[in-house]
């Protein structure tokens, strides 16, 4: 069999090329593709040539072998119909797939993540954000009655916003674009400009900041913001771009702390009860719980997919999640 995939070619180039397709063997499954999510994290910093070229591009999944030095395919959100063969999971099964963009795919049967019948393929590409969100929001502890501070509201700030504001917490949310804090507002967030954030703050500070925005530039105009001890959780991956941070009176004097956060593996300190398949089921869960209509705001065809990542580099008004769809 064929198929045909996405390449990333160059710093801001991508192609669509085939591929062979083994057939599959036991305890695999063949998937046709109806929807591919694009990461605006990891993904766009790969089409931007930010990212070390010699990085592994994921080892825990077992699709992304190689390493970002191009041409190299990427992706990790697609969702698809199981075409066969019988008796692993029924034909027709709507599943979800850590892999590359590809119209066609051949994978474990344990690889994939049956999706609940019902669910919109569009939404599902979201998974690997709510499940994102969802670590965040574990990493962040106990927040309930506390005012949090969230910088970015692209689709992970949104979703953690969420994620936080049911576990209890007083959010303000900050992004420079007018567009983003629009689309956060109807959501029940309170999303303002960056530079407005102190006057909705306590006094003293807030005891936990997120960093999501992506820029490698946030943190540092942030770190005032909290309480004495308090922390700020990254989330952002900035990958080869430098990020440069005032450690110096106030940072040192307040105890703050800087601590990461990541999804590929659940933290030491949660690992009495959460691991990653527990915490995947969480997310599917919440696919039915959060508003991500709201979200998955463009679409493009496979074939138009180079059109699909000009969008979202070049921050296009309205464009927040974009997906490829396959015919």
């Amino acid at each position: 069999m064929r198929a045909l995939r996405l390449l990333f070619v160059a710093p801001g180039r991508v192609e669509l090329a085939p591929v062979d397709l083994p057939g599959p063997g036991p305890g695999e499954l063949l998937v046709r593709t109806r929807y591919s999510g694009i990461s605006t994290g990891t993904e766009l910093l790969a089409y931007r040539g930010l990212l070390d070229p010699d990085l592994p591009l994921d080892e825990r999944i077992g699709a992304l072998g190689g390493t970002f030095r191009p041409p190299f395919p990427y992706g990790y959100s697609c969702v698809g119909e199981v075409e066969g063969p019988a008796g692993v999971l029924p034909p027709g099964t709507l599943v979800f797939a850590f892999h590359p963009h590809q119209d066609r795919l051949v994978v474990g049967a344990g690889d994939v993540v049956p999706l609940p019948r019902g669910t919109d393929p569009r939404l599902a590409t979201l998974l690997p954000f709510v499940e994102t969100a969802l670590q965040l929001s574990l990493d962040a502890g106990q927040v309930a009655q506390e005012t949090v501070v969230v910088l970015g509201l692209g689709v992970v700030g949104v979703l953690t916003t969420l994620l936080l504001q049911r576990a209890g917490a007083t959010v303000i949310a900050a992004d420079p674009s007018a567009d983003r804090r629009e689309l956060a507002r109807p959501l029940g967030i309170l999303a303002v400009e960056p530079a407005e954030l102190p006057r909705h703050l306590p006094s003293a500070g807030v005891p936990l900041l997120l960093e999501l925005s992506g820029s490698p530039t946030a943190l540092a105009g942030a770190l005032d913001l909290l309480a004495h001890e308090g922390t700020a959780l990254v989330g952002s991956w900035y990958g080869v771009q430098q990020v440069g941070l005032p450690l110096g009176g106030a940072f040192h004097r307040r105890r703050l702390t800087i601590r990461g956060s990541q999804v590929s593996t659940v933290p030491a300190a949660l690992g009495a009860r959460w691991d990653v398949g527990r915490r995947r089921q969480v997310a599917v869960g919440l696919l039915g719980e959060l508003p991500l209509t709201a979200l998955a705001t463009t679409e493009f065809a496979f074939e138009q997919a180079a059109a699909a990542y000009r969008a979202l580099d070049a921050r296009e008004p309205g464009v927040v999640h974009v997906a490829l769809r396959y015919q």
